[in-house]
């Protein structure tokens, strides 16, 4: 595996100071007052740490509506550098493109099956900033974001994705983890240098991953012998190739379809749902759901639905993270959750609408 020359942001940094501080202070928690692994018996002693849980019978706030990103399908996923305030939005790679390196167009078809994906940059107000291509990934429910830094000082977000996608007839689907930087305008594959790649859990299929930055923790999603888990690990351990289950619980199955998932804390969150027109989802209602589990227990702690964004044309449910809008009040999280749009009834290029959550149930709920 080829070492990427790194670090995340740096503890004594006094931009992110009160962050890095807490971040430190809960993996002390974790190492000194926990003793087993809750939920489905991990693969050591260890825990982590309790935290609040983000109330989903609250309203709903718009952070974005009906922003463009590079490519005109539907989101997957979106995630969050908090530090530099960027918002990464995946999705598979449009029918019609002839990328670099390629003989010539390349259907949408073949590229959901090989698992390409496409990520755009945008601001925290949904402006367009920068692109890049990641072949052979996989179909794109989540990823991780990683802010740090770079060889020369220079600001970085490292992703986290699928990677070497397999195809079991219903498109690609990652078998490993890979992480890289973001890298303006490059294309990458499973074979590019500068990816990192993990093989965490050996024999696991749709495997993905969501980066819970204010915990030091990466949530692992994946399918094995038939059955989904999460999976929790500390990131540093990861980046140095030391897998120890944290947490690890098995994922409940949903009514509908699991359209992405985002932890904070204990507490994993997952979105669910169908396009208005998909059977059981009906304007203005729809059926998109959010739901918590506690990561210790593996209970469900609440299941909402959710009306956010009920105007939107399409209105189909894809991708969570946890936008966190001051670094210096990581209190101040929010629970954001993604919508694909269409243009119009005649163009159906897909738009990114963001809402989120951020009130919390009180200790005595």
């Amino acid at each position: 595996m080829n070492t990427i020359k790194s670090e995340s942001v740096r503890l004594n940094d006094k931009k992110f100071g009160q962050w890095w501080l807490r971040k430190a202070g809960v993996l002390v928690l974790t190492a000194t007052l926990f003793g087993s692994t809750l939920g489905i018996a991990g693969d050591a002693n260890a825990s982590i740490p309790t935290s609040q849980v983000f109330d989903l019978g609250t309203p709903s706030t718009m952070l974005i509506r009906e922003k463009q990103v590079h490519n005109a399908t539907v989101l997957q996923s979106i995630g969050f550098d908090n530090v530099n305030q960027h918002i990464y939005v995946a999705q598979l790679v449009q029918g019609g493109l002839q990328l670099p390196g390629e003989s010539g167009p390349v259907s949408g078809s073949v590229r959901s099956a090989n698992g390409d994906l496409c990520i755009t940059k945008l601001d925290f107000a949904g402006n367009k900033l920068s692109y890049m291509y990641v072949k052979g990934a996989g179909h794109g429910v989540s990823i991780g974001v990683e802010p740090g830094i770079g060889q020369s000082g220079e600001p970085v977000a490292y992703l986290w994705t699928e990677t070497d996608a397999e195809n079991e007839g219903a498109g690609g689907r990652g078998t490993k983890l890979a992480r890289f930087p973001f890298t303006d305008g490059a294309v990458v594959t499973p074979n590019t240098p500068w990816l990192d790649k993990f093989d965490i859990v050996p024999g696991a299929f749709n495997t993905t991953a969501s980066v819970d930055m204010e915990y030091g923790h990466l949530l692992m999603r994946y399918r094995l012998d038939g059955v989904y888990y999460f999976d929790v690990y500390d990131l540093e351990q990861v980046k140095q190739n030391n897998y120890v289950s944290l947490a690890k619980i098995q994922i409940p199955s949903l009514p509908s379809s699991f359209q992405g998932y985002t932890k904070h804390g204990n507490y994993v969150y997952i979105l669910e749902g169908n396009s208005y027109g998909s059977p059981g989802s009906v304007y203005p209602d729809g059926n998109t759901y959010i739901t918590s589990l506690d990561l210790t227990t593996g209970e469900t702690v609440e299941r909402k639905l959710s009306r956010a964004g009920y105007t939107l044309p399409f209105r189909e449910p894809e991708g969570m993270g946890i936008q966190i809008p001051d670094m210096n009040h990581p209190g101040g999280a929010r629970l954001a959750f993604g919508f694909a749009s269409t243009v119009s009834s005649t163009n159906t290029s897909k738009l990114v609408s963001i809402y989120y959550k951020d009130q919390f149930k009180s200790s005595n709920e």
